[in-house]
């Protein structure tokens, strides 16, 4: 973990977090499964959103656990304030409303949450809840880390954290857009919705958009999508055909292929593992757009964890298609197209937005048919 190191020690500083739930039981319990540990500091907690973000405003945080349904201003709607409050600190929904496939959880995914969790009954907080609350805290913990900015009573004290790698880019391509790939992960519901809202209307290209979910969430992933982007979207399904304006999205529970069938592309999906381990995963996509589209194909890598995306974004650069990835300062996790942009194979390295500016105005070089 690369983090602010405890003064005069050398060792990472605890991940600082705050409990944001109006039940003092749920507070409590909680602030108990920290205890103890010294991964952990418990900096504060609050019953309200409003008093979460007055904390912020004074206390460098890196973790905030979040409950959805509070009295006054809900969880959802306080989201992007307390992000804003926070200046980089990454939120945990821990809620009775966060179940797989519920559109709250989507929507607290998309409007920024790091990860979710569903918050047990009372009195079964201990055992399998334990264990993965503490995995996602050191998970996006340590992600935060990697990109914190300094404490404040520390930073004269503590080393500088490195500074973020200079890659190499590759020259940025123009030309017609046949077809634009998308892979995500941790944080990328957050990036998506920056990306597309940044997409012009006019970018008529067919989208594949591979984000790292399970199979319950894709129906509700798919229909948030398509209220943020005003586009027709779908789950991909075998046979499904690209269509000039439309998204598809990878199911859970298989990576998206391509083949030709006369004048039609349409996906196949394939169930096999991938070499990334990810299902589903951005590598098959990339390669099949590689195949398909040669040139004309643009991949853009956002933010996740691992390197998913890179054996397909190799593929991409071989039959000379550009590649996009998003940069580290607005991502959550710059592991995936930090992958992409330090092997050399990105053209930018840019926020979602900027990245989206770039393909309208490639794409204004020919229309897609």
């Amino acid at each position: 973990m690369v983090g602010v190191a405890d003064a005069g020690r050398g060792r990472p500083r605890p991940i600082r977090v705050l409990l944001v739930d109006d039940s003092l039981v749920a507070r409590t319990v909680l602030a108990r499964l920290l205890e103890g540990r010294p991964e952990f500091e418990i900096a504060g907690a609050a019953p309200t959103a409003d008093q979460a973000i007055r904390f912020l405003s004074s206390h460098d945080i890196d973790i905030v656990v979040l409950d959805v349904e509070m009295p006054g201003k809900d969880g959802l709607t306080a989201l992007p304030e307390i992000l804003e409050a926070s200046h980089g600190a990454r939120v945990l929904i821990v809620s009775s409303a966060a179940e797989a496939g519920a559109s709250a959880t989507v929507r607290a995914l998309t409007l920024g949450a790091a990860d979710t969790l569903l918050k047990p009954t009372a009195g079964n907080f201990a055992g399998e809840f334990s264990h993965k609350f503490i995995d996602a805290l050191l998970r996006i913990g340590h992600a935060n880390h990697q990109v914190q900015r300094p404490d404040r009573k520390a930073a004269d004290a503590a080393p500088r954290p490195a500074p973020v790698p200079i890659v190499a880019l590759r020259p940025t391509r123009s030309g017609r857009v046949a077809c634009l790939a998308i892979g995500a992960s941790t944080g990328g519901l957050h990036a998506l919705s920056a990306f597309l809202r940044g997409l012009s209307r006019d970018f008529r290209a067919p989208i594949l958009i591979t984000q790292h979910l399970p199979p319950p969430f894709m129906p509700y992933f798919a229909a948030q999508l398509r209220d943020i982007a005003g586009r027709p979207t779908a789950v991909a399904a075998e046979g499904t055909p690209l269509v000039a304006g439309e998204m598809l999205v990878a199911p859970g529970e298989g990576h998206i292929r391509l083949v030709r069938s006369g004048a039609r592309v349409l996906v196949t999906i394939d169930p096999a593992p991938a070499p990334s381990r990810c299902m589903p995963s951005v590598d098959p996509m990339f390669a099949a757009v590689a195949e398909l589209f040669g040139a004309e194909g643009v991949g853009v890598v956002l933010t996740g964890m691992g390197r998913d995306g890179t054996i397909g974004a190799e593929a991409m650069v071989a039959a000379g298609a550009e590649i996009l990835a998003q940069d580290s300062a607005s991502s959550v996790v710059w592991g995936m197209p930090g992958s992409v942009a330090q092997a050399g194979l990105a053209s930018l390295v840019m926020p979602p937005e900027e990245l989206a500016r770039h393909v309208c105005h490639r794409s204004a070089g020919g229309a897609w048919k």
